[in-house]
C-alpha cells in the first residue's frame, strides 16, 4: 500500500535556528519602537521644562539676583554668552521694549546718523565726531574681548577711579559721548539713553548679575618691559592697518557722506577719539588691537604679537587728535590713576613721556584705575 506524501513543508534543524534568531531580533525591534513611542508621548503630553540658554527670557533684576544665583554663579564661567544666536534682533518682540532695543542697536551701530554733527535733529547733534560706538565696541557691542556690552548692565553701578566715585551705567555711556565721541552727554531722561540702556540689558539677559563672564573687557596681554618703539609701530601700521584705515589714518566711510559713519574709523585726526578717551591709554589700546586687529583677528587666533600691538598702539596714540578740557580733574585720588594714563598730574616721579609710552614695570604696572 502506497503512503501519501505530506504536502506541508518541514523545517530542517538549521532553518529552525534561523527562525529563532529572526524572531528574537523582531522582539528587540518591537520593544525599541514601543520605548520610542512612549518617550515621545511623554514629551508631548507632559512637556518637561529644561534650561534654554538661548531663550529670550526677561533680564534678571538686581533684587532677584542678590541671592544664591549671584553668589554661586553656577555655570557662568562655562557658558558662552557670545553665541550669535543670542543677538538676533528678529527674535525681539514688537512691543515698546522691543522698539527700544532695536533703536538702541541703531544708535550704537549708526551713531553718526542719529547723534553726529549732521544728524537730522539739531537737538541730537551731541557727538562731536562721525564715529559710531561700534567702531570700538565691535559688532554693536556683541564681539568678545572688544569691550563688549554683554553683561555690562549687571555690573553697574560700580566704582570708577577716574571719578573716584560710584558711577552708573548712564555715567559710563556719557563718558564715551564726551571722550570717545568727543561730544556732549546724552540727556539722562531722553529716549536715546533709555534705548541704549535697554539694548545693553537685552544683550546681557541671563548673564549672572554682578559677575564678569569670559569675553568681557579685553584679552590678557603681556606688556613688554620697554619703551614703545614708535618707528616700529609706524611699520606695523603700514603693513597691517593702512589697508583698512588708510595710509593717513583717516579711515574709510560707509558711504559718501560723513553722516554715513565709518566702516573703518580714523585712528587720529579731528574725527577720531580725543585725548581723554580710554583708547588713548597705551595698555588699553594694545589689548584691544591684539584681540581684534587687523581684520579677522580674534582673541583665540591673534595676528599681531604683544610687541607689535604695543608698538602700533603707541604710534597711533602719538599722533594729533582732539583735546579734552580739564583732564587734570580726572582721578581726584591720584593713587588710582593707571600707570599708562597719558596726561598729568601724577602721584609718582615718573615723566609724562614714560606714562604715555612705557616702560611700566617700575610704575606699578597692572594698577587699575578704570574708565
Amino acid at each position: 500500500m502506497e503512503t501519501t506524501p505530506d504536502p506541508s513543508p518541514r523545517l530542517q534543524p538549521e532553518d529552525k535556528q534561523a527562525f529563532i534568531k529572526i524572531a528574537g531580533l523582531l522582539t528587540w525591534v518591537i520593544a525599541l519602537m514601543v520605548l520610542v513611542v512612549a518617550f515621545t508621548a511623554y514629551i508631548v503630553i507632559f512637556n518637561p521644562k529644561t534650561p534654554d540658554l538661548l531663550a529670550d527670557a526677561p533680564a534678571t533684576t538686581a533684587a532677584a539676583a542678590s541671592g544664591p544665583a549671584v553668589a554661586g554663579g553656577a555655570g557662568a564661567g562655562k557658558t558662552n554668552f557670545f553665541q550669535p544666536a543670542r543677538f538676533l534682533l528678529d527674535s525681539v518682540k514688537p512691543d515698546p521694549e522691543g522698539q527700544l532695543i532695536r533703536y538702541g542697536h541703531e544708535l550704537i551701530a549708526h551713531t553718526a546718523h542719529y547723534l553726529g554733527p549732521q544728524a537730522a535733529s539739531p537737538a541730537l547733534r551731541l557727538a562731536g565726531s562721525n564715529l559710531a560706538c561700534q567702531n570700538c565696541h565691535l559688532q554693536a557691542g556683541q564681539k568678545a574681548f572688544s569691550a563688549p556690552y554683554v553683561g555690562i548692565w549687571g555690573i553697574y553701578p560700580t566704582y570708577k577711579g577716574r571719578e573716584d566715585a560710584i558711577s552708573t551705567l548712564e555715567d559710563r555711556i556719557n563718558g564715551c559721548m564726551t571722550r570717545s565721541l568727543n561730544g556732549r552727554p546724552l540727556p539722562l531722561d531722553g529716549k536715546e539713553m533709555k534705548a541704549i540702556i535697554t539694548y545693553m540689558k537685552w544683550l546681557g539677559r541671563q548673564v549672572p548679575v554682578g559677575e564678569k563672564v569670559k569675553g568681557q573687557g579685553f584679552v590678557k596681554f603681556t606688556m613688554p618691559n620697554r619703551e614703545a618703539n614708535l618707528g616700529q609701530g609706524k611699520i606695523v601700521f603700514a603693513q597691517q592697518c593702512a589697508s583698512c584705515h588708510a595710509a593717513n589714518g583717516q579711515g574709510r566711510l560707509n558711504g559718501t557722506l560723513a553722516s554715513d559713519g565709518y566702516q573703518y574709523p580714523p585712528l587720529w585726526g579731528p574725527d577720531s577719539y580725543n585725548d581723554g578717551a580710554g583708547m588713548h591709554r597705551l595698555q588699553t589700546a594694545a589689548r584691544f588691537i591684539k584681540a581684534n586687529m587687523p581684520f579677522g583677528a580674534t582673541a583665540e587666533h591673534t595676528i599681531l604679537t604683544d610687541d607689535a600691538a604695543y608698538d602700533v598702539a603707541a604710534y597711533i596714540n602719538s599722533l594729533p587728535r582732539p583735546r579734552m578740557a580739564h583732564l587734570e580733574k580726572d582721578y581726584p585720588n591720584l593713587k588710582k590713576k593707571p600707570a599708562d594714563c597719558p596726561y598729568p598730574p601724577y602721584a609718582d616721579p615718573f615723566t609724562q613721556h614714560q606714562h604715555q609710552f612705557g616702560p611700566y614695570a617700575a610704575m606699578e604696572a597692572g594698577k587699575k584705575g578704570g574708565e
